[in-house]
Formats: C-alpha cells, structure tokens, sequence
C-alpha cells in the first residue's frame, strides 16, 4: 500500500472555473473542432534549454520532459502524490523506502522498463556536465540503491528521510539502454538534444526539435496510462507576449500559456476563447550578492566592501518595495504580494509571515545607519522573457529603489542569457522565479537559501551564496524529522531564519492563466507546466 507521509492540503490552488467570454474576434477558422484530436498546437513563453530531462531543473524543461518521460511518482494538478512508474511504495526502516515498479511497462523502442533503468536515471543527475541548476538535489540523500527484483528497488538515506517519495516524483527515467548506461552520465545533454536515445515511457514520443521554431510530438499509442488524447503536438516557442495572442486568435495555435495581464481583459470578453487558471507555486524574488568583497555591478562600493553584505541595506531595498502596487498595475492581479516562499497553507508556510511594509522613509534610514547615507550605484539583472512582466517588475523595482538613493538600472536580457549570467555571478543583484517541485518549503529553502553545497545537494540555486549557518542547520534537522508537526513547524523556523536576514527579497505568487480556443478546456496546475494531456474538448 502507499503511503503518503506529507500532510498537503492544496486544493485551494486550482481553479475552479473557467471563464466564459464576451466579443467576437474575425480569423476563427470554422470547422477546426473536427482537427483538434489529430494535432494539438501549443504556443509556449519559454522553450526549454535542453531535452535531457536531468540538466536543468528548470520548469520549461520538466513540463517538456513530463511528455517523453514519467517518474516514479506523479503530481497531480495540486501537487499530490499518485502512482507512476512505482505503483506503490512504502518504508521498510526508519531510512529505507521500497518502491514496487510497475510491470507491463514499455519504453518508446519497445524494450521493457526495469530496476536497471531507475538505478541508472537516479545515478545519472549529479554526473549530467555543466547543469545550471542540478537535479542532484532530488537524488544526494540517497547512499544505497538495492536492485530486489526486476520490479522491486529499495532506496536508503543516511538519516530518516520523508521527503524521498516527492523527490522520486521530480526526476524522470530514462531508458538505461537507449542511453548508453556503459558512459558515466549516458549520452551527452547534446546529443539527447538531438533526440539521439531520447527514449522513455512516456505518452508521447520524440519526433524533432528546430530550436526557436518548433517541437513535434507523437502520440505513444502503447503507453501504460492509457492512450494519449492527440495525435501530435506540436509546441511553438513565443517568447513575444503578443504574438503569442495574435496566434492564438488567429487560429495558428490552439492553445497559449502565459497570456500577457495587459490583454486578460480582451480575452475574458471574447466569446471564442477560454481562460483557465490557478494561484501557482511559483515565487517572484529578488537575490542579492551577499557573498563577495568584490560586488558586480556596484562600481561605487568602497574598496572591499560589499555593502549588501549588511542586513541593514537589505532590509532597506525590501522596505522600498511596493508590493501592492507591482501586483495590481504591473500584474494586473495575476500575482499575489508575499512575504513567504510558498503561498499560505503550503506546507511549512506561515499564517503569520508579515509582508514588508512599503516605507520608504524607513529605507532611507536603514541606509543612512549602514553607512550609506547617499545610497549607491547598483545593476538589477532580469530575463525578459521567462515570467510574468518580468522585465516590467524589475523596472518597476529599481524605479522604487531610485527613490531612497540607490540609483538602480535594469539589465532584462533573453532568459538564456540571462541564465548564464547568473550562474557565472554577473549580477549582484537579480530577479527571478522558483516553482517549488515537491510543494512544501523544504523546495526553495533548500535550492535557494541554504549554503550552497555540492556534496549536499543545497543551495543549487543560491546565486546571491547567501549563507545562514542557523537556518541550514534547521533545515537540515526538518530534513530528517518524519513527524509531520515537527517537520513542519521546523520548515516554518527556518523560513523565519532566513527572510527575517533577508536571504533574499520575496515580491510576489504568480496566479497564472492559460487560454484556449472556443471548445477545449485545460486542467490549471499550480506548478504552472503546460501538458498536452491536461487539454480536453468541452
């Protein structure tokens, strides 16, 4: 029997409606409903960086690799545990869980899912080469992998670990075969890329990727879950929010994610369109470079000081935030101002987290008591493309931070770009997102917050290096506690830890919408992925 040992309580997050809509629009073709089970065309905000489903935990890149591949475990719409290529899973000791693997269960070339297959994908993440943000934080705490039978494997963890069935729900199977298990990480990220040994057990297979122009799915008409609801699917990368919307109306995609908050309300009036969505996991937040002596991007900083490195500026940039008035004008109500990492009753949330109040006469003072009464130069690094206005809040930020006399501009590049940047520390300070992969705090705490540590898989995502020897080791005690109101309220600890220090700048939840042709309707998911399967007719 499986068990399930984290309380979740997120039903809140999906929407429960769909909304019907007001004016007509020329350029709907007639007669295309009778198309629609045949191909289903996606317009996507961001392509992913790569289809090797272990190189980036980036959430372009799951939703694209949850196609062609599946977990043991699945999540559904709310974040919830279910069966997937484990049907059932257990703890035998107080550090080992038993996973009975699903018999019958074919991959894309037709050979059989086995254990040699797990142990390789679970073995593979922290050997993937110059992954920007690993997945090795889902696979460090496992020390053992015990092959019982071709259906049965037992995983053991150095200390009680209950978070490992949602971990197994974040990283995908691979085909030991198909990519070559006798090379140390399999087939290079390139060449799986390529769609050379892009082999899983997936509902759909691989057909071909033109970067910057198209991914062509076919439906895996033999697939365990049951048959695939299209026949093809083919995603079309838009990075450009009105195109994005001019192809949805005009009938050349059936489906778009991430309909830009200035054109929701042309949307919701129009009779042959349908808006889905739901309050995501995904969080708005500002890093700062609290590490190095040596800042980038603050040319003024005296020699050897980093003045983000005091609290005190910290607390200053945050104070300067409006929040409230990012959210409504810039946003247009699709995000939510928080002063937590996850949005409350996530689990290891707070009731009581305070949002920061905007004053930024307060700011000024912070600055003055630091030693910076004449503030400082500073460049805030954004993508223009990945979230929800992100190019816009970071602009709306720094205009914010000009008025207590940090004069801020704004550097909104390509999310690749900017990506790269980021991991080779080019910013002292940046913008950007986390969706939480497992739905409770441990996620963000331990990517974004923790001290960064290879070997312990924390701090992947920390590129401020941001490190709170206090709070890692409260994250590390919940890490290990099975006992769901101990853990809990020891993840509500460590969250404090860190935010009261300013670890990073909370700013908003994306709510985040979708929108569809007159005639399907899709499933909203508070991890924000777009998944063909989620897309039904009415």
């Amino acid at each position: 029997m499986q068990r399930h040992p984290t309380r979740r309580s997120f039903n809140y997050l999906a929407s429960t409606a769909l909304f019907g809509l007001g004016l007509a629009v020329a350029g709907i073709a007639p007669g295309i409903g009778q198309a629609l089970a045949q191909e289903l065309k996606i317009g996507l905000s961001a392509e992913p960086s790569a289809l090797d489903p272990h190189y980036h935990n980036l959430g372009p890149n799951h939703q694209i690799a949850a196609h062609l591949f599946d977990a043991l475990l699945q999540q559904d719409e709310n974040q919830k545990l279910a069966p997937g290529l484990a049907e059932s899973w257990k703890p035998v000791s107080e550090t080992t869980w038993e996973f009975k693997l699903r018999k019958g269960v074919k991959f894309h070339d037709g050979s059989p899912f086995t254990a040699a297959d797990v142990v390789f994908s679970l073995n593979r993440p922290p050997k993937v080469p110059n992954s920007p943000s690993s997945l090795s934080i889902y696979t460090r705490p496992i020390t053992n992998i015990k092959v019982v039978d071709d259906h049965t494997v037992q995983l053991t963890t150095a200390n009680p670990y209950p978070l490992l069935p949602t971990d197994m729900s974040r990283v995908y199977i691979m085909s030991s075969k198909a990519a070559k298990a006798d090379v140390a990480e399999g087939l290079t990220t390139e060449g799986l890329s390529k769609g050379e040994g892009l082999i899983g057990t997936g509902p759909y297979k691989y057909s071909e990727w033109v970067r910057g122009n198209r991914l062509v799915l076919a439906a895996n008409n033999d697939y365990w879950g049951g048959k695939p609801k299209w026949e093809k699917v083919t995603f079309r990368p838009m990075s450009n929010d009105a195109a994005r919307v001019a192809a949805l109306l005009a009938g050349d995609v059936d489906m778009i994610e991430n309909p830009p908050p200035a054109d929701m309300k042309k949307l919701r009036e129009n009779p042959n369109v349908k808006i889905s969505q739901a309050v995501s996991n995904r969080l708005i937040y500002i890093h700062l470079d609290s590490f190095t002596d040596a800042p980038v991007g603050i040319p003024d900083a005296p020699a050897g000081k980093n003045p983000l490195k005091d609290p005190k500026v910290r607390q200053a940039l945050s104070q300067a935030i409006n929040r409230e008035a990012i959210t409504s004008r810039i946003m247009e109500g699709l995000g939510q101002p928080t002063a937590d990492l996850l949005p409350y009753p996530m689990f290891g949330t707070r009731k009581d987290a305070k949002l920061d109040p905007y004053n930024p006469d307060a700011a000024k003072k912070l600055l003055a008591d630091a030693g910076y009464p004449n503030g400082f130069t500073i460049t805030l690094g954004t993508p223009n493309d990945r979230y929800i206005n992100d190019a816009e809040v970071a602009q709306a930020v720094a205009s914010q931070w000009n008025r207590i006399g940090v004069k801020a501009k704004v550097d909104a590049v390509t999310r690749t770009v900017f990506f790269k940047n980021r991991d080779e520390f080019k910013y002292s300070a940046y913008l950007a997102g986390w969706g939480a992969g497992t739905g409770e705090m441990s996620d963000p705490l331990r990517a974004l917050v923790a001290t960064p540590n290879r070997e312990k898989g924390m701090g992947t995502t920390n590129k401020g290096r941001y490190s709170n020897p206090a709070m890692d080791a409260v994250l590390e005690e919940a890490l290990k506690t099975v006992d769901d109101k101990k853990r809990e309220e020891l993840l509500q600890k460590a969250s404090k830890l860190a935010l009261d220090d300013y670890g990073l700048i909370p700013l908003h939840i994306e709510v985040t919408p979708w929108a569809t042709r007159k005639g399907l309707v899709y499933k909203a998911r508070a991890d924000q992925y777009t998944l063909a399967n989620g897309v039904s007719k009415e």
